[in-house]
């Protein structure tokens, strides 16, 4: 996962459980369609102490130790399993969840040749809840900088002809157990995770460009079609699947 959408509509859009105040955020937060590395992107979180609340951060996590204010790591997504012993995720695991909402996200259909971009998402519309981790860079000067990254894990419910991996979803009442540090192990969040049932469809290869920003990218195509390649500058970062972490 490289890519996703922020577009929420209205409050309808979130399943129950979150409260008011965060869904009506959301709603009227800015609609994104292609959100990359890099990219800002509304994020869930909490810090100790306080209700949880949104902001923007930046997608890609920078640790607090790093001399700059970017990784030249991997840091968009961290495998489940292997975040709370990376150095890069450790401190955020223990201290620092956070929940990142999405209309959907892009995945590539490998088994096609060439790959071709696919856009998944919940077969009811809703948004989906992503568990994250955060993390707050700052320099001696006072510069500050929050960042992200989306944790993932094997997930059998994407949907063919996409590999089995994904996001780790949960429910709107396990977020904000997320949120709170309630959940605190792989195992416990594997265990709490639900993926409600997701449909995909192919889109134009325009979302390699993260300057092209509409809802157009969301529009379902037929690969091969004239207008599905898109003038597009290549960034070097959409076939790129491997999750590190």
């Amino acid at each position: 996962m490289r890519r996703f959408a922020q577009a929420f509509v209205d409050v309808d859009a979130f399943a129950p459980g979150l409260p008011d105040h965060l869904t009506l955020a959301l709603a009227s937060a800015v609609q994104r369609y292609n959100i990359g590395k890099g990219c800002a992107a509304a994020v869930l979180f909490a810090t100790d102490g306080e209700e949880p609340s949104i902001t923007d951060m930046q997608w890609g996590l920078v640790p607090r130790w790093s001399k700059e204010p970017f990784t030249p790591y991997t840091t968009v997504t961290a495998r489940l399993s292997k975040a709370p012993s990376s150095r890069l995720f450790t401190s955020a695991w223990e201290h620092r969840h956070c929940i990142v909402p999405m209309t959907g996200y892009y995945k590539w259909d490998r088994e096609r040749k060439p790959p071709w971009p696919m856009f998944v998402q919940r077969q009811d519309g809703r948004a989906l809840l992503a568990a994250g981790l955060w993390e707050r860079w700052q320099d001696e000067a006072g510069q500050a900088l929050e960042s992200f990254t989306v944790l993932t894990d094997a997930n059998r419910f994407i949907p063919a002809p996409l590999s089995p991996d994904g996001p780790v979803f949960v429910s709107a009442e396990v977020a904000m157990d997320w949120l709170s540090g309630a959940i605190n192990t792989p195992a416990a969040l594997k265990a709490r995770s639900r993926t409600d049932a997701l449909e995909a469809h192919y889109v134009s290869k325009a979302v390699r460009d993260l300057k092209h920003d509409d809802y157009t990218l969301l529009e379902p195509i037929s690969p091969g079609e004239a207008n599905a390649e898109g003038a597009v500058a290549w960034d070097g970062d959409g076939l790129d699947e491997d999750e590190d972490g």
